[in-house]
């Protein structure tokens, strides 16, 4: 349901800016916690979504442009956490930094946020309008904002679903592991398999298709089956003599064979830019003829093709842009801030694209943009070894952090504004006036970032921080970010890793022009297969099970010969429980990452109460089972639209 482009409906009100700055501010707190705590990050345009359509039914005269704008400005908190969490805690752990700092976490936060959509919105018809990406998260937002605009055609769907991701979310966090997973040795060296069930995975695989399932759990199995068995037996961790199978094999993915996946993104994100060259320089051309026609001709594009006058994108990022020089040159003195931050501004460019580019495959949620922040750092590093020597390694590491934590902003901010902007693009939105509603969320997540790493270090304190205590959070990725600046200075870092990922890019890049070439349906975008090299196998497994529910339910469509409508609403129906079950399980990830905080604090053991474990392995698979088949009828069409 689009709107009409020449009678827009009111989009930025004063109601929808101030929930939106509200929201982003609670997601983006939210976020901070649950990231630091468990590694991970929820995407938040559609619980947004979902919450600015109960707020906003409060008031006469709302309409689905709104709630759009408040989704946009909302979910950039959360995507401003991811960026921050992953990188700035490294300035602790590498005894650089002894507690943040306000100006420093909201300058680097807020200036690398604004320059992620800044970078992203020429991309804008490379991407979304010329492109033919999925973005699977954009699409499920556009249907949760259509559906609840209709009044009820179809929300059944989306109600069911979400509140059989959120049960099951909370039962995972009650009575069950959400995780099954086993290894053991075979021949001496350590055989994996395991699974993340997830309500929300399962319905990201269902939205981004078969290909890229399988794409991803290709490079998932080539690392967890291939890699790790044989370099655990020729390149072991150490002490790996007296780990059991699944330590090992965990251990070696996560100091040795993840580097596989950071060389194929390395190569990937290269070769994606020069793929899309043509589509890039049209998108920006098309962005100055815009600006020139401005004022003149501007009546005669269409309202919803409508980007941010260039003269302000160019005006906004040089103001960016020249803070974050005069603090960089604080760390590393003028002569060595200046070509690093034409370095920080190429970079973020660079992987601003390649960040909207993975959002279009596999969505926001499981976007690697830290295995982007890994490259930025490897890259960033060696360049600041050749300019300023490993004389002082502790300011060195810092100073590729801070790179690295601006450019970590702006690729997470750059894939949810690519989600948003094409949520926008399917219910009829203006997207300046999205532009401009990320940039204010993004400006209120900094400002709320700032004091909530203050409070969480001074309450917590983290993980590799000299004096943390047993209350520490665990912060995954700050560690990786530290250890990957240390390594380049300090020695240590697993380049032959790094380099074979990046001859297996070369090879299935290879594959993939003479898959083009034999003009073949399926194709291996060296991206999605780099992103399962870098994520743990069992994510990829739910993924792949999303995806070949797409492809059974279609083939059952044509057994059926289904006429073209009713196939095309079941699979709307599809679409509509998938978004349910992202909605439910962000939702109750979002609300849940409070007591999970408090649950540590207390030492409450979280292991399942009522079960034993195994019973509670079984009991997880089971339901995961049955919400399977239940997503499978739904796509057949043998329901009703409720």
């Amino acid at each position: 349901m689009q709107t009409n482009p020449q009678r827009p409906l009111p989009e930025i009100t004063v109601k929808a800016v101030l929930l939106g700055i509200v929201l982003a501010m609670v997601l983006a707190a939210a976020n901070a916690y649950l990231g630091l705590f468990a590694g991970m990050t929820v995407s938040a345009s559609i619980p947004a979504a979902v919450i600015s359509m109960g707020i906003l039914r409060l008031f006469r005269n709302s309409n689905i442009l709104e709630n759009n704008i408040v989704q946009t400005a909302a979910s950039a908190g959360e995507s401003l956490a991811a960026g921050v969490i992953f990188t700035l805690p490294a300035l602790l752990i590498l005894d650089y930094w002894q507690t943040f700092d306000f100006m420093w976490v909201a300058a680097i936060s807020g200036f690398g946020g604004i320059l992620g959509v800044l970078l992203t919105i020429p991309l804008r018809r490379s991407l979304i309008v010329e492109g033919d990406l999925k973005f699977p998260e954009g699409v499920a937002t556009a249907e949760v904002l259509e559906t609840g605009q209709k009044g009820g055609a179809g929300i059944g769907y989306i109600v069911k679903a979400a509140l059989a991701g959120g049960l099951y979310k909370t039962g995972g966090f009650l009575f069950w592991e959400e995780t099954v997973q086993g290894a053991r040795y075979v021949g001496g060296v350590p055989a994996y398999f395991g699974s993340f069930l997830s309500p929300a995975l399962l319905a990201v695989g269902y939205i981004v298709g078969m290909n890229i399932a399988v794409l991803i759990c290709i490079g998932g199995a080539c690392n967890w089956l291939v890699a790790i068995p044989l370099c655990s037996a020729i390149d072991p961790v150490a002490g790996s003599e007296t780990m059991d199978a699944l330590t090992l094999a965990i251990r070696m993915h996560g100091e040795k064979t993840k580097y596989i996946g950071v060389g194929a993104m390395l190569v990937g994100g290269l070769w994606t830019i020069v793929q899309m060259r043509s589509s890039l320089v049209g998108g920006i051309r098309s962005g100055l003829l815009a600006y020139g026609h401005s004022g003149k001709g501007s009546a005669d594009i269409p309202r919803t093709e409508r980007d941010m006058p260039m003269k302000w994108i160019l005006i906004l990022i040089v103001a960016s842009v020249v803070p974050l020089f005069l603090l960089y040159q604080q760390v590393v003195g003028a002569a060595i801030a200046l070509p690093m931050a034409v370095v920080m501004l190429a970079a973020g460019f660079v992987f601003s694209a390649v960040a909207g580019y993975m959002a279009g495959l596999v969505g926001s949620s499981n976007n690697p943009v830290s295995g982007i922040t890994i490259a930025t750092i490897m890259i960033s590093s060696l360049l600041l070894v050749l300019l300023m020597g490993r004389s002082d390694p502790k300011t060195g590491a810092a100073a590729a952090i801070i790179i690295g934590s601006v450019v970590c902003c702006a690729a997470a901010i750059a894939g949810d504004n690519m989600q948003d902007l094409k949520a926008g693009r399917i219910v009829g939105a203006t997207p300046w006036k999205q532009q401009v509603m990320q940039l204010v969320g993004t400006v209120s997540a900094a400002l709320v970032l700032a004091p909530i790493l203050i409070l969480l270090q001074k309450a917590y304190g983290f993980q590799g921080v000299a004096g943390a205590g047993e209350k520490a959070f665990e912060a995954p990725q700050a560690n990786l970010m530290a250890s990957v600046a240390k390594g380049v200075f300090e020695g240590g870092l697993p380049w032959a890793y790094v380099i074979a990922g990046m001859g297996i890019a070369g090879l299935i890049i290879g594959l993939d022009s003479f898959l083009k070439l034999k003009t073949c349906t399926f194709r291996m975008p060296i991206l999605a297969v780099a992103i399962g090299f870098y994520l743990p196998f069992k994510l990829a497994i739910p993924i792949l099970a999303g995806g070949l529910i797409t492809l059974l339910a279609g083939r059952h469509h044509k057994r059926k010969s289904l006429n073209k409508e009713t196939a095309k609403e079941a699979t709307r129906n599809g679409l509509l429980f998938s978004s349910g079950m992202i909605t439910g399980e962000a939702l109750t990830g979002i609300l849940l990452a409070i007591p999970m905080v408090l649950l540590k604090e207390m030492k409450i053991d979280r292991d399942p109460p009522f079960f034993p474990f195994s019973y509670s392995e079984i009991l997880a698979v089971a339901i995961m089972g049955g919400i399977m088949v239940w997503l499978y009828k739904t796509v057949k069409g043998t329901g009703k639209a409720q």
